[in-house]
């Protein structure tokens, strides 16, 4: 049974962001289906390093690849889990699960069925016009996180140190951390794939 975050001051704030699995047409790989298991235990590991556990609250995305590893990973372990969706479930699962088969849908299941899930057109409303929706995400999650003391924040990150497919994205959220001076722990790909 995990703590409720919102019931007591977590020991320390352990927020994500990471690269989805490959679609199977992407063009140039980044994160190939391949490269799963290997991604999941060097997340493991650096969460084992960390003594994360009861007393902690994990934060991230639900899109398959790293955020579902990272909050597999994490409930393991009985920290507190909250998912932040800049969408309504369906048009989510549409765009960052279902694509890439195998089992992701039932992780996100999984995930959302253990952690607290926030939706950003629930919470906050509709975005304004010009604003992206997973910049506004990633802002939404650094606030959270944020919300006990930017000192308990650890960044991780599960990216390969280059820009995204589009706005948001790791690049976004380590550029944010950075400018706030976070604690950042980067599990960097090119070296995790070779």
């Amino acid at each position: 049974m995990t703590l409720r975050a919102v019931d007591q001051i977590p020991r320390q704030v352990l927020l994500f962001s990471g690269h989805m699995v490959d679609a199977p047409d992407r063009k140039s790989p980044r994160f190939p289906a391949d490269k799963v298991p290997i991604a999941g235990q060097a997340i493991d590991a650096l969460l084992a390093e960390l003594s994360v556990g009861l007393e902690d609250l994990a934060i991230c995305g639900g899109a398959c690849g790293g955020d579902l590893l990272f909050a597999k990973s994490s409930l393991e372990r009985d920290a507190s889990l909250e998912i932040y969706l800049p969408f309504d479930k369906p048009t989510f699962l549409s765009q960052s699960v279902d694509f890439a088969g195998a089992n992701w849908r039932s992780c996100f299941d999984q995930a959302c069925a253990e952690g607290e899930v926030h939706v950003m057109p629930d919470e906050r409303g509709p975005l304004p016009q010009d604003a992206d929706p997973f910049e506004q995400n990633n802002l939404w999650m650094l606030e959270a996180a944020n919300r006990f003391g930017g000192e308990k924040v650890h960044f991780i990150c599960l990216w390969n140190g280059q820009g995204g497919d589009g706005p948001g994205g790791t690049q976004h959220l380590m550029g944010q951390i950075r400018e706030l001076h976070g604690q950042t722990h980067w599990l960097d790909t090119r070296s995790l794939w070779s």
